[in-house]
């Protein structure tokens, strides 16, 4: 019998399943551990949007399969809060798509746009889905630097001047999944001309679109004048509402873009849960108070784990936005690599990380610190930290 599958052999083993299998383990035997792994947001969705899943699960005829690209009320709501917040007009009709997630989305485009053998530009460290999504897809990948400097556009220029074939696709995602680094409008006018003047498509993932700690609000690539003729964007309603479980996300931008992920999506899946929509319709109509509280209270606790983990030892660079630190190695430990220090953090400390090289290999020699549990976990955290680095 062949098990060689192709698409299964090009996809390495997922590096977080180490950490997590250890993990579950170790609480199995009844050990307390601090889970910072996983961006999974600890807190509920507004009690509203509950409450309207609860309403309209209740009737009876919400139950049969709903639109593939998004019930209308959920793409006008989408189409307003793109207008309330960006200043960007789109077309609920040709201009927005709901996914089930933003990770969903991202995979599906990558099948709908790619052919076995097409060039992707992704950024390294990355969220691992920017690049096996297209490497599902049967597409290669060069990388380029994560961080929105001259260095990026720099090594952008010499992508398209060096790669055969030519690069289609350009994925960027700011603020950023791992490193937390932001990008301003200046950069995505730079970066609208470039791909207006090569060709090539640009894919920009707005997942935290509101987790920035700032004055200044994060922006969105189509308040560039031209962005929607070469960019799609997705957002996701997971960290904005704490809705993660819900799978519930959305692309918006580019028509031609947006219709070949619709038609792809019609062959795959008959869209979310009605009653699910109705919820998310009812987020981003309703009062939108929560999403300042989220903000503070991520911000909080950046707050508590720089200067906790500080004290303790191990300096943190602040993040300006996401709900992560991207943070390097303590010194001493450098020479594990992340995989084997994020291992000994778990077993010495009780203290889950994600391995940087887990997204990609730039990650190597920094782990990834989720702000998912309260301040006194965080404080916690903190001493086992301080317990492993005077041990050595």
């Amino acid at each position: 019998m062949h098990t060689d599958f192709y698409r299964i052999e090009r996809l390495p083993p997922y590096v977080f399943a180490e950490v997590n299998g250890m993990r579950a383990a170790m609480r199995a035997e009844g050990r307390d551990v601090i889970d910072l792994g996983m961006g999974n947001p600890d807190s509920p969705p507004p009690a509203h949007v509950v409450a309207k899943l609860a309403e309209v699960a209740a009737k009876p005829d919400a139950h049969g399969y709903s639109a593939s690209k998004g019930i209308p009320g959920l793409r006008k709501a989408q189409a307003a809060y793109y207008q309330r917040r960006f200043g960007v007009e789109v077309d609920p009709d040709s201009e927005v798509i709901v996914t089930l997630g933003s990770k969903e989305g991202l995979a599906n485009l990558a099948q709908a746009i790619t052919a076995p053998g097409d060039v992707i530009l992704a950024p390294n460290p990355s969220y691992p889905i920017h690049s096996f999504g297209f490497i599902i897809a049967g597409a290669a990948i060069r990388s380029i630097p994560a961080a929105p400097g001259e260095e990026f556009f720099e090594r952008l220029r010499m992508a398209m001047r060096y790669t055969v074939p030519r690069p289609k696709v350009l994925v960027i995602g700011y603020p950023s999944n791992p490193t937390a680094y932001v990008a301003d409008v200046a950069f995505y006018e730079k970066l609208v001309a470039f791909a207006r003047e090569h060709g090539i498509w640009i894919i920009s993932d707005l997942a935290y679109a509101e987790i920035y700690f700032g004055d200044t609000p994060t922006p969105s690539i189509l308040a560039v004048e031209g962005a929607k003729e070469v960019a799609i964007e997705f957002t996701s309603m997971s960290k904005t509402y704490s809705m993660a479980g819900w799978r519930i996300g959305f692309a918006v931008g580019n028509r031609e873009l947006i219709a070949a992920l619709t038609r792809v999506k019609s062959y795959l899946d008959y869209g979310a849960f009605t009653p699910v929509q109705a919820a998310a319709v009812a987020a981003l109509n309703g009062p939108q108070d929560c999403i300042a509280e989220t903000r503070a209270l991520y911000k909080k606790r950046r707050d508590v784990l720089v200067e906790s983990f500080g004290r303790a030892g191990w300096d943190i660079p602040v993040p300006q936005a996401s709900m992560f630190a991207w943070a390097p190695i303590p010194d001493a430990f450098q020479a594990l690599g992340s995989m084997e220090f994020s291992k000994r953090l778990l077993a010495e400390a009780g203290v889950a990380v994600a391995p940087g090289v887990g997204f990609g290999e730039e990650g190597e020699g920094f782990v990834r610190i989720a702000l998912v549990e309260n301040e006194q976990r965080l404080r916690q955290a903190a001493r086992g930290v301080k317990k492993l680095l005077k041990s050595g």
